[in-house]
């Protein structure tokens, strides 16, 4: 397998809306693959396919503890069918965004629905870190990042911090 660049903020790219994937064959499975790979390498616990610059309805995760053996999830087409009342705060990172960490609020619960790596049509039930790595993945998907939770200020900082370092190593 491959392990792919990762795409940083301030690059447009990872704005855009991902289209769906039309089915899945063999290269959908390959890239499921790769972004596994590159999501293990990168450390994290969830990629999304427009992440690594392929505009794809595409994400994979995997919240399993160091130790503990891999349970990767990947998913095409993922859509939120039902989400929890409770809501929990959660500190989330981005590998998109690194060394950034923001405190969401999000559903303790989520019900999912997606296309799996053998083209079938699945349905998962989730809750904690799971749930939330789902929110988060799917966000993508739609071009929102996590500093799009904080305020206006903050946000600006930040992406200011990222294009300074960008001309920076350009230079």
């Amino acid at each position: 397998m491959t392990v792919l660049p990762i795409i940083t903020i301030p690059d447009p790219v990872l704005r855009q809306i991902s289209d769906p994937v039309e089915r899945i064959d063999a290269a959908i499975v390959r890239l499921m693959d790769d972004m596994l790979d590159t999501m293990y390498d990168a450390p994290g616990i969830g990629l999304a396919a427009i992440q690594v610059g392929v505009p794809k309805r595409i994400v994979v995760l995997d919240i399993a503890d160091d130790g503990e053996p891999k349970k990767p999830l990947a998913m095409a087409n993922p859509e939120i069918v039902a989400l929890g009342s409770v809501t929990r705060l959660y500190e989330e990172g981005c590998l998109s965004i690194p060394d950034v960490r923001v405190e969401i609020e999000r559903p303790d619960t989520v019900t999912v629905r997606y296309i799996d790596r053998k083209g079938a049509t699945q349905e998962l039930h989730a809750d904690g870190l799971l749930a939330t790595a789902i929110q988060h993945e799917l966000d993508h998907l739609d071009g929102h990042l996590i500093i799009d939770f904080l305020s206006r200020l903050k946000r600006d900082m930040v992406v200011r911090r990222f294009k300074k370092m960008s001309r920076d190593e350009r230079a």
